[in-house]
């Protein structure tokens, strides 16, 4: 039965249940969202779904809490919120919903767990804390700070709040959704491209685009540099190693960087090439033509010292 109310608790929110209502809303939209402690109304029913309340987790009678003792668990024994048990069972229905092809449903379901949900998840039961200088910056801890004043006085105060609180949460997930398949389809372009270029060093892709995935997925570690048009020149980029930190494959020369225009035509011998950010990381150009000439003078530079590193990892291992 569709359900004509979504049920969560009254008073102060939380990540997991405005992100849960995101989910809920999105599939019922005619549901009008009721937040409560009353009995009579986090008491199972034909007519409504319940989370983040009610002492109960029962996919069947269709309430997702997980305060209770026993409290449902990931099959690696990491706590479930509300958050997480919505989007077990209705995130595959959310996506298809928000056009996801069928074919990418599965992944993108399971990626937007692993690196969405499951923190959401472990900063609500405690398991995570955010620390650092970043540690207010946070999702769930920028949510909070939308909560009203300890003293406002206003009777409507908290489900006006929560409303606001509501669009910035759906903002995030669409978001991190549609850039997850994006990078689907953006995957599925590199692949080409790597086929295409073969042994080369360089990648050519038809746009900018989130590429290092794809080229980790296809094995293509003899790739060094990537190039692609923008809206008005082309550019030059670095592969990076790892997900995390910034060194790359292969710098760009030493003696472009910080150059543009005139300055680094001239220290590069390449008509058209138009700058090169200091970090060596990323350069631009006028032309394909011009792109193209940075990059195998970049891959001629490069390749000396990745062969002699090379030669010096196997001597170690021998």
């Amino acid at each position: 039965m569709i359900p004509h109310f979504l049920v969560t608790h009254s008073g102060g929110f939380h990540a997991d249940e405005l992100l849960s209502s995101v989910v809920l809303i999105r599939l019922f939209p005619q549901a009008e969202i009721k937040r409560s402690r009353a009995p009579e109304w986090i008491t199972p029913g034909a007519d409504r779904i319940i989370y983040d309340v009610g002492g109960a987790y029962d996919a069947e009678k269709r309430i997702f809490d997980h305060h209770q003792r026993g409290a449902p668990l990931r099959d690696d024994g990491q706590p479930y919120s509300s958050f997480g048990l919505i989007w077990k069972h209705y995130g595959r229905d959310y996506l298809a919903a928000s056009n996801v092809p069928e074919a990418h449903i599965e992944p993108i379901h399971a990626a937007f767990d692993a690196s969405f949900v499951l923190p959401v998840d472990l900063v609500d039961n405690g398991a995570l804390s955010p620390s650092g200088p970043l540690g207010n910056l946070t999702l769930p801890s920028l949510l909070e700070t939308l909560k009203p004043d300890f003293d406002n006085a206003d009777p409507d105060a908290e489900i006006t709040a929560f409303h606001a609180a509501l669009a910035v949460a759906r903002t995030f997930v669409e978001g991190a959704i549609a850039r997850s398949a994006a990078k689907l389809r953006a995957e599925a372009m590199v692949r080409q491209a790597i086929e295409k270029t073969g042994q080369g060093r360089v990648l050519e892709l038809p746009m900018g685009m989130p590429f290092r995935p794809a080229i980790v997925k296809s094995g293509a570690d003899h790739l060094l540099f990537v190039v692609h048009p923008r809206e008005k020149d082309w550019c030059l980029t670095t592969i990076r190693r790892g997900d995390d930190g910034f060194a790359v494959r292969a710098d760009l020369p030493a003696a472009w960087a910080g150059l543009t225009d005139g300055a680094l035509e001239a220290a590069s011998g390449v008509i058209g090439a138009s700058f090169c950010h200091n970090g060596r990381f990323v350069a631009a150009a006028k032309t394909r033509e011009a792109a193209l000439a940075m990059a195998e003078l970049a891959v001629a530079e490069a390749l000396p010292g990745l062969e002699n590193t090379l030669d010096h990892a196997i001597d170690a291992h021998r």
